[in-house]
């Protein structure tokens, strides 16, 4: 029996990531092969014109799957009965701006967001927010949407743990396929902690630790983890554009898992709200790792944590109080 069409709303959707992600969206790589979706795609009004671009070529396309699109610039219109909700749209950081630089806007466009959620998404909505500052705009729109549930609410670092098995791939020389079990720890911005301690790989003698593999702390502590917390400059620089196809590609990994479940014994990293788990301040939303199963994510516990990881871990939870708190301050202005 044909399943009855999820409704995805992607805010910013003719924006390059939402032009990578709406196609992938409609040919089932985020909800499964046999998912049928309707696509709700926002955008702002100076941008109305591309969304209609946008929608003629999903259209065109003639995906099987794809069920219905609205394309609008009216947020309640794009939050009408959505069951997830992907918000990319955001005032995006330009060069030679600081992220407190695009906070007043961000904490602004995530309120109205929120409201309209808050008001017209389907209940049990899963939000996922990738425009940055992700984790702290994830906050507002919690704050601002108190009907959903705070374990709804979450933020993309899939992308970075995504870097990170790569890296890992590279380094080794093995399939990325072979590699799991990498942790994003905390912001998805430059004091991430990336940690391949607990990471394995698959070999054809069975299951090996990354660290006894790659034999060199020294690596895992300094480039492994630079490359990975600064990929998104080194590809803005490559570019002159911002990380695009590889944004899309883990906003779909990150609702897939969650909808449809992790593999055993794999976590992934997801940005979620901290129950103080690990040390970390309650009511953040910082990246753990994280299973899925049955729609539901539960943060993976009793890993020993190290003196190095420990601080750098701190390090990242403390940027994240400080803009939580600068957030706040906007609310208040």
């Amino acid at each position: 029996m044909a399943k009855d069409p999820v409704r995805v709303l992607v805010t910013g959707a003719a924006g390059q990531i939402g032009y990578a992600l709406v196609p992938m969206i409609a040919r089932g790589i985020m909800l499964g092969p046999d998912q049928p979706v309707i696509l709700h795609m926002l955008d702002i009004d100076p941008a109305a014109e591309a969304l209609k671009g946008v929608k003629m070529e999903l259209t065109d396309a003639a995906f099987p799957l794809l069920k219905g699109v609205v394309a609008t610039t009216d947020v309640v219109e794009a939050c009408k009965g959505v069951n997830i909700a992907v918000m990319v749209g955001g005032f995006p950081c330009k060069e030679g701006m600081q992220r407190k630089d695009v906070m007043p806007r961000n904490v602004s466009i995530y309120k109205a967001h929120a409201s309209a959620l808050e008001q017209h998404a389907a209940p049990n909505c899963k939000v996922l927010v990738v425009a940055n500052p992700a984790n702290t705009n994830a906050i507002i729109l919690k704050e601002f949407a108190p009907s959903i549930s705070e374990k709804n609410i979450t933020c993309l670092t899939r992308l970075d743990h995504n870097r990170a098995l790569s890296q890992i791939s590279e380094r080794l020389n093995v399939h990325i396929s072979a590699v799991k079990n990498v942790i994003v720890w905390g912001n998805h911005s430059s004091t991430q902690y990336p940690d391949a301690k607990h990471a394995t790989v698959t070999t054809n003698s069975g299951e090996k630790s990354v660290r006894e593999l790659v034999a060199d702390d020294h690596w895992l502590h300094t480039e492994f983890v630079a490359i990975v917390q600064q990929r998104g400059d080194d590809i803005i620089k490559a570019r002159k554009l911002s990380s695009a196809l590889s944004a899309a590609s883990a906003a779909c990994d990150h609702i897939r898992n969650w909808v449809l479940g992790t593999p055993k014994g794999t976590w992934v990293s997801m940005g979620v709200h901290s129950d103080g788990s690990y040390g970390v301040q309650p009511g953040l939303i910082y990246s753990f790792p994280v299973t899925c199963q049955k729609g539901e994510w539960s943060i993976v516990q009793g890993l020993k944590i190290d003196e190095y990881s420990r601080a750098k871990m701190d390090a990242t939870a403390e940027e994240l109080i400080e803009e939580k708190s600068l957030a706040y301050s906007c609310l208040n202005e």
